[in-house]
């Protein structure tokens, strides 16, 4: 009996170093082709290179690639940001407030998750040029600072919210957005920090509607960016896989930094 433990973690061991190995093999290709030139690249050559101070200089003089880098961290931090607000807003007014018609409008906004924004991209870019927000981080972030996901992740994690502490802080005194800001957004800082994550990278890997309506080469993002380097007739890999490594860095500094709190929100963990 003591030894089935020790048996089944072996099993474990044996089952998820190849897949963290097959799954870790991409980033660790990546970072070795940033270091190759293209031709060992296209070859398939597998190890450091020790060309990485070459592409870095090939990379500043061809690219501007500081101002891509700002623009996106500029547009996804703000979006997140005003994202998270909303959409919490929302998913804790429709658990907190009861009413009848909350489910029917919860409904029709998981309807909204089926239509393509392909449908509904030539009018939003008709409506975003009158309104003169091309070019303009409003223009980039508005169309996706409420989505019905978010709304639909917050409520359902509010579910577990005690409504004890709501009523007893009504009685206290607080208002009701006091109440959000004081006692529901500290609670729930873990649905917070998952939800932050998949909002941000959504906007840092946005690419279809800022290739839109992000028209002078100022505003141009990192998948802009990434996209104009392979638009030539010749394409520098090594040029690419480093330019793709330094736009990967920040997703991936914000999930291992935040992991914790993003499987403790992902699994409704209410602390």
């Amino acid at each position: 009996m003591k030894n089935r433990p020790q048996v089944s973690t072996v099993l474990m061991y044996v089952l998820l170093v190849p897949v963290c190995v097959f799954s870790a093999f991409p980033f660790f290709w990546m970072i070795c082709a940033a270091t190759n030139r293209s031709s060992d690249v296209i070859q398939g050559k597998v190890f450091i290179g020790p060309y990485l101070i070459e592409n870095i200089k090939t990379m500043l003089a061809t690219v501007n690639l500081g101002q891509a880098f700002l623009n996106s961290l500029r547009n996804s931090l703000l979006g997140t940001l005003i994202s998270l607000f909303v959409c919490s807003l929302a998913g804790y007014g429709f658990q907190i407030y009861r009413d009848k018609g909350r489910d029917k409008l919860m409904a029709i906004l998981l309807l909204s998750m089926m239509v393509p924004f392909a449908s509904i991209m030539v009018p939003l870019f008709r409506m975003f040029a009158y309104m003169q927000l091309l070019d303009t981080t409003l223009g980039f972030i508005l169309p996706s600072i409420s989505t019905a996901f978010l709304i639909f992740f917050f409520r359902q994690s509010a579910v577990s919210f005690p409504m004890e502490i709501v009523q007893a802080a009504r009685v206290d005194g607080l208002g009701e957005f006091s109440i959000y800001t004081r006692v529901f957004l500290p609670i729930m800082a873990p649905t917070f920090a998952a939800a932050a994550i998949v909002t941000f990278m959504n906007y840092w890997n946005s690419y279809l509607w800022p290739l839109i309506i992000m028209q002078s080469q100022e505003s141009r993002t990192m998948p802009l960016l990434l996209a104009g380097i392979t638009a030539g007739y010749t394409i520098d890999y090594g040029l690419l896989m480093l330019a793709v490594t330094i736009c990967t860095l920040p997703t991936v500094i914000l999930f291992f930094t935040q992991q914790k709190r993003f499987v403790a929100g992902v699994l409704g963990a209410v602390k």
